[in-house]
């Protein structure tokens, strides 16, 4: 078997959530932010100025939900580390052709991401508490780690579009507003380009297939990474990306320049 053992990480900092457990929002924060990725797309960093600044209580709604089923129970209570398995090569690489798992290092390599990258953005942010010891921080943590896997798994790519697109699919899967916002910023800018592209409704359609399929912070991604990818889809209910893959790769980019891509 291609699953391991928990990796819990140790000796975090505390952290104290008041009023609930919520976040409260920051709408110039999120504004700025939001800006400064219109400007330009690969700021991950505003990204993530702009998920702290509208979190709100998703975080805390999404872990009352994952905690109301016996999978998310066992997965709450074992609080496995993602990034840590997706840092660990050797096993990433242990999986089969055609599995969810080598699609991910694929996705990865082509691209020279690594798991690392994302997690030290989010530790840089602002007033950041993804790192604290605390059950909330934990399910935060997770959301982050599981970004590239939807890319993964929705079939959406890492273009302007694709982006756009699979904040679109995430917003129905976390109801953070963040996302939400930057989906429809992105909208509104391809909407700026008149070359016939259905932009627009790619990112409508990514919004009913974040909606249509399962729950995916409830999926034990371990072992998931050993079942076939196709099988995955179709069991997850997860429905090819149609509208955006008839957009030709050269135009998913849209108005955003050649200066702000790579």
């Amino acid at each position: 078997m291609n699953a391991m053992s928990p990796i819990v990480a140790a000796r975090r900092p505390e952290v104290e959530f008041r009023r609930g457990e919520t976040m409260r929002l920051q709408p110039i924060r999120a504004f700025k932010a939001v800006s400064r990725l219109m400007a330009d797309k690969e700021d991950t960093a505003a990204v993530f100025e702009l998920m702290r600044a509208l979190s709100g209580n998703s975080i805390s709604k999404g872990y009352a939900r994952l905690m109301k089923t016996a999978r998310g129970g066992r997965i709450a209570y074992e609080r496995d580390e993602l990034n840590d398995r997706l840092m660990d090569r050797r096993w990433l690489e242990s999986f089969a052709p055609g599995t969810v798992g080598a699609a991910y290092l694929a996705h990865m390599d082509e691209r020279g991401f690594t798991a690392d990258g994302l997690k030290q953005i989010s530790e840089e942010t602002r007033d950041s508490q993804v790192e604290a010891a605390h059950p909330l921080t934990w399910y935060g943590r997770r959301l982050r780690d599981v970004h590239d896997i939807w890319h993964v798994l929705s079939g959406y790519r890492t273009d302007a579009l694709g982006e756009a697109c699979l904040v679109a699919f995430s917003y129905e899967q976390t109801r953070s507003l963040g996302f939400r916002v930057i989906a429809m910023a992105a909208g509104n800018k391809f909407g700026q380009t008149k070359n016939g592209q259905p932009y627009r409704a790619a990112i409508k359609q990514a919004f009913a297939g974040g909606k249509a399929c399962a729950w995916l912070p409830e999926v034990d991604y371990p072992e998931l990474f050993a079942e076939d990818l196709e099988a995955a889809r179709a069991r997850l209910g997860i429905k090819p990306p149609t509208v955006y893959l008839s957009i030709p790769a050269e135009l998913r980019d849209g108005v955003f320049t050649s200066e702000t891509t790579h």
